[in-house]
């Protein structure tokens, strides 16, 4: 710890250089949980589901080992093994020109565009955040916001096994006031479940539709677990309207066809994200217009 506080007060760059470098590795891996762990999740329930209607089901789930560490990566297309000098995070993509070294076929571009997203975020947190707690509990919120985005969007899917853990650290690392009050943060994981959980249903009351998924109401749950009651209402709108405008958007480039699903949790991601960082300006801001 003091390495890292005499870096930061004495060579600014290198903390900053060493720190993005860190988390591209972040990023790096944040790839193989998206990817992996729904499939994880999938091979699991089949498993149950085959574990309780065992003698009407006669189909077999694959026993080979897959978690996030086995089996070695490897190409979609042809199965070569990533080596380790082509699994270095960007620059590898970066060096192979977005090709598989051995079919040549595309690498998709959105592997390295999570690890950039990560690094490029964990600067931004850590030019708000001093070495401290505090800053770890932000790296590892956003980090986690980061996974849970790119899965949302992949699979209509916020896994219990990152917004539960996330609620419970954000009332941990509060129960020594890192971010807000212990009983703000009580209030905003109450507060964030029960307000979703009403729009929810409200909204198949009166169209017999499902508007939202329940990992949304966990997401906003954890959120406010983390950032108190007092960020829910700055959540709430900016994830509406930042849904709204994209789903606007991509209807009008018809890239996303109208009655389709849309997942909010990304919304709310990227709402929460910001008022990690800048919620009591834009509060503050907000407020200043109306007086």
């Amino acid at each position: 710890m003091d390495l890292i506080f005499m870096l930061y007060s004495q060579y600014h760059w290198l903390y900053f250089f060493l720190l993005g470098l860190f988390s591209l590795l972040v990023g790096s891996f944040l790839n193989v949980l998206i990817h992996r762990l729904p499939i994880m999740l999938e091979r699991s329930w089949q498993q149950e589901y085959q574990d309780y209607f065992s003698s009407n089901d006669s189909s077999t789930v694959s026993s080979e080992c897959y978690n996030l560490f086995l089996p070695r990566s490897s190409c979609p297309h042809c199965g070569h093994k990533i080596t380790a000098l082509e699994n270095i995070p960007l620059f590898s993509w970066l060096f192979l020109k977005g090709r598989c070294s051995s079919c040549h076929q595309p690498i998709s571009a959105r592997y390295p565009l999570v690890e950039l997203l990560c690094a490029l975020a964990s600067v931004a947190v850590a030019l708000y955040y001093p070495p401290s707690w505090a800053l770890a509990g932000a790296l590892l919120l956003t980090w986690i916001l980061l996974a849970l985005t790119f899965i949302d969007l992949d699979k209509l899917l916020l896994p219990d096994q990152l917004t539960l853990p996330l609620l419970w650290i954000g009332l941990l690392l509060n129960l020594s006031q890192q971010f807000v009050p212990l009983a703000d943060a009580v209030i905003g994981a109450i507060a964030g479940y029960m307000v979703l959980w009403s729009l929810y249903w409200a909204f198949k009351l009166l169209t017999g539709k499902e508007g939202m998924g329940y990992g949304d109401f966990k997401l906003l749950a954890a959120l406010g677990a983390w950032l108190g009651w007092q960020s829910l209402p700055l959540i709430l709108i900016l994830s509406s309207c930042v849904g709204a405008v994209l789903g606007i958007t991509l209807i009008v480039m018809k890239q996303q066809q109208q009655g389709k699903p849309m997942p909010f949790g990304p919304y709310l991601a990227i709402a929460g994200w910001i008022a990690l960082l800048w919620g009591n300006q834009i509060t503050n801001w907000y407020l200043g217009l109306i007086s």
